[in-house]
């Protein structure tokens, strides 16, 4: 061999070397770049969570939700729900979260809503797994006593809605407010202090406030009879009292019915109990919703405007722009996946504001429910189709 080929050889060979050693090295940059990308990830597929709800028949949105955190955690989410007749079937709440939380890499249970037989359920599993965090959404149980025994609670600000809901009949023109509850809600002491609030506020405003008694969904007959209590007596209310009457109700099955009858008779609907626009208003006014649009609540809330347009109802029906359920619950998924359920960081409200923010697409107010700052009670600008 030449020595002006074994120059050119080496040289050649030199290059090649080169080339590989920067490629490997790139290669190394990229895969430590994808592993820094997917760190937070790597770690977060330590925990699993649990998420119960209850049914589509008793909470559209909060099953929605369970989905939705499902969808998005694939293999670390655990969905139960409670009955539909939760009151006579606490047992099986409290087996169902029970059963939950016997996975040891289930590191937090949220139960939404926190129907009675919740905090017996914290109580039982905490014999055995301290270590497991609880997030409730909508307790019915004592708040005081549930704000002493969940880790992280979230509300519907019903203190505060005592006066907004009379705020916003005024502004929609209302003369009085009619508002159809039975004792078992009013048994529940936010529900009956909103009711009182809104009371109050009705006489400083100047309308007159009317408590009608409807059948209880799960007391005889059922869910049936009350959504046919309401069908009949609502469209007999506005035919009394007139059309600048505003409807309230404090319980999700009402809610379309209640819906229907207002649209087509002419009267104020004051937003649902939990405010949505997937509660009652898809059903009540005939909308359908693609299934490609099923979580896109601006598109929902225009199709809902348009409908209550050609109703010839518009400004006199109103909800929240996002539901609050579907929203804590999956901002709830992402403060501890996020935080590695860290329950220091989770308590911080600034930290909380943020994530719920984020489901909710506008600004949300959380106030402390009495001294309990685990206890965040959520409050949502109205919007008015």
């Amino acid at each position: 061999m030449s020595q002006n080929f074994r120059k050119i050889f080496y040289s050649v060979l030199f290059s090649l070397f080169v080339l590989q050693a920067a490629a490997c090295s790139s290669s190394q940059q990229a895969a430590q770049t994808e592993n820094n990308t997917q760190a937070p990830q790597a770690v977060a597929q330590n925990i699993k969570i649990g998420v119960m709800t209850g049914t589509v028949s008793q909470g559209e949105d909060e099953y929605r939700a369970a989905q939705a955190i499902l969808a998005k955690y694939p293999g670390q989410v655990l969905h139960m729900t409670y009955p539909d007749n939760f009151m006579q079937e606490q047992e099986t709440t409290i087996s169902n979260i029970v059963s939950m939380a016997s996975d040891p890499e289930v590191k937090a249970i949220i139960v939404g809503q926190a129907v009675p037989g919740s905090i017996a359920a914290v109580k039982k599993v905490r014999r055995t797994r301290p270590d497991i965090l609880f997030f409730f959404w909508e307790a019915h149980e004592d708040p005081d006593q549930v704000s002493e025994v969940a880790d992280i609670l979230f509300s519907n600000d019903n203190i505060n809605r005592g006066r907004t809901l009379v705020e916003l009949a005024k502004k929609m023109g209302a003369k009085r407010i009619i508002h159809y509850s039975f004792p078992r809600h009013m048994s529940y002491k936010m529900l009956a202090d909103r009711r009182d609030q809104m009371r109050e506020w009705s006489q400083k405003l100047g309308l007159e406030f009317i408590f009608v008694t409807a059948p209880d969904p799960l007391g005889e007959g059922g869910i049936p009879a009350a959504q046919q209590f309401i069908l009949e007596d609502t469209p007999r209310q506005i035919e009394k009292h007139g059309k600048d009457t505003a409807f309230f109700s404090t319980n999700d099955a009402m809610t379309e019915p209640l819906i229907r009858q207002v649209a087509k008779n002419g009267a104020i609907f004051l937003e649902p109990d939990m405010p949505s626009p997937t509660m009652g208003f898809p059903g009540a006014l005939g909308i359908e919703i693609p299934q490609d649009k099923a979580g896109d609540f601006d598109f929902i809330n225009k199709e809902i405007a348009k409908k209550v347009a050609e109703l010839g109802d518009s400004g006199r029906l109103a909800s929240w722009p996002r539901p609050a359920s579907l929203v804590c619950i999956k901002a709830a998924a992402d403060m501890v996946f996020e935080s590695k359920a860290d329950l220091n960081k989770i308590k911080n409200v600034s930290f909380m504001e943020k994530v719920i923010e984020r489901h909710a697409g506008t600004d949300v107010t959380l106030s402390p429910y009495k001294e309990y700052n685990n206890h965040q009670l959520v409050l949502m600008e109205s919007i008015i189709y």
